[in-house]
């Protein structure tokens, strides 16, 4: 069994290259606004650009064109209409960003309204963070989507910094994070009663409430490259042991595991320390071993949902750490935010659980679909985690 489903996920991992490239797509902008017109400084991710054909290893003038593709669809309007950008100039970072600089001339003076129509058109769910810093040297910030993609800055201040809009902010960050959908989904697949599932996410929601109060508050540094692989690393390893259990626990899925882990310590060129890569095969030589002795594994699920949900908090708090609030407005971001990381994991669950349990009656069915999907759950997170370490 553990062999068919494995083919499965080879099958289903050439989809998840291309269902997962994108997995989250952000991009940011600061705006320091000045008596006629601002300063903005942008970034954006290279892979993000991807999706409109403008790659840097076969675009002619890459920088230029993605200078003036910022400037023309990140917008500054004042009543009398768009505001002019001018001089847009971009260059291409080492870590896989572009950051982008120009400054914009207003017709008039008035209120102020920034808007956005980056990526729109291919992809809806993408999120634009941005932070705006007025002549008297207070500090705004919105995330805009395509639902809301204008931020007018004349508006009251607490339709910034509300409760309910952080909270909102949390729900479509975890929704549109396919990787913290995945690993959800991979420990709940095996659950064989709601107190299970419940406890299994009690401990995730503690464990990535936690970091990201951690993150947020500045109380911990967070290496974005090694969150992100780690990340891929949760969700393959859980959909792993999905189908390790359900095949009777044989012994070459753990050691193939912990050996692919221990080449790449080895020889392989990554963007990962050597410490941390070998600390990843003895955690999974580890586990197994303690998996393959318990007697009641969903225990064992437990503990390790909460030591994957801290990884997993690191994650969710590079959306919040993003937009720089001032101390003031953290208390009411970080509880917003992190509400609504909890309400999409209830939604997630809630979406789940109900089809698992009707699944049930059809045994076969229920093997299928549970083998089918860890399969694919592997195959996601193994391109998840192979991509991000190699960069």
């Amino acid at each position: 069994m553990i062999l068919r489903a494995t083919a499965l996920g080879a099958l289903l991992l050439a989809w998840a290259g291309g269902a997962a490239a994108h997995s989250r797509g952000t991009s940011y902008s600061d705006w320091t606004l000045e008596p006629q017109g601002a300063q903005v400084r942008a970034r954006v991710s290279q892979l993000e650009l991807t999706r409109l054909q403008l790659d840097p290893a076969t675009t002619p003038a890459y920088a230029q064109a993605v200078a003036a593709l910022l400037a023309g669809q990140l917008q500054l309007w004042s009543p009398g209409g768009r505001c002019a950008p001018q001089a847009p100039v971009a260059s291409a970072g080492d870590d896989g960003w572009v950051f982008a600089q120009w400054s914009v001339r207003c017709p008039d003076a008035g209120q102020r309204v920034v808007r956005t129509t980056l990526f729109q058109a291919v992809a809806p769910s993408h999120l634009h963070f941005a932070r705006v810093q007025l002549q008297d040297g207070t500090t705004l910030e919105r995330v805009l989507t395509i639902a809301e993609p204008a931020f007018t800055l004349g508006a009251p201040p607490a339709l910034s910094t509300s409760f309910g809009h952080y909270l909102r902010l949390g729900v479509e960050h975890i929704l549109s994070g396919w990787d913290h959908v995945a690993f959800v989904l991979a420990l709940i697949l095996l659950a064989a009663s709601l107190r299970e599932v419940a406890l299994v996410a009690t401990g995730f929601t503690l464990a990535h409430s936690l970091t990201l109060a951690a993150a947020v508050l500045g109380w911990a540094a967070v290496r974005e490259v090694a969150v992100e692989a780690l990340i891929g690393f949760s969700i393959a390893l859980i959909a792993a042991e999905n189908l390790w259990l359900r095949s009777g626990r044989e012994r070459w899925l753990p050691a193939l595991t912990v050996a692919g882990l221990a080449a790449l310590a080895l020889f392989g060129a990554t963007r990962l320390p050597f410490a941390l890569l070998a600390g990843l095969a003895l955690f999974t030589a580890c586990y197994f071993a303690l998996a393959r002795q318990a007697a009641r594994p969903a225990r064992l699920r437990t503990a390790v949902a909460f030591i994957f949900g801290l990884v997993h908090g690191f994650g969710f708090a590079g959306a919040l750490t993003e937009l720089q609030l001032p101390a003031e407005r953290l208390a009411v971001g970080l509880a917003g935010f992190n509400s609504g990381v909890e309400l999409g994991q209830l939604l997630i669950i809630g979406a789940a659980w109900p089809l698992l349990k009707l699944l049930e009656r059809r045994p076969l069915a229920r093997q299928w679909a549970g083998d089918g999907a860890s399969a694919c759950i592997c195959a996601l997170g193994t391109f998840w985690f192979v991509t991000r370490t190699f960069g």
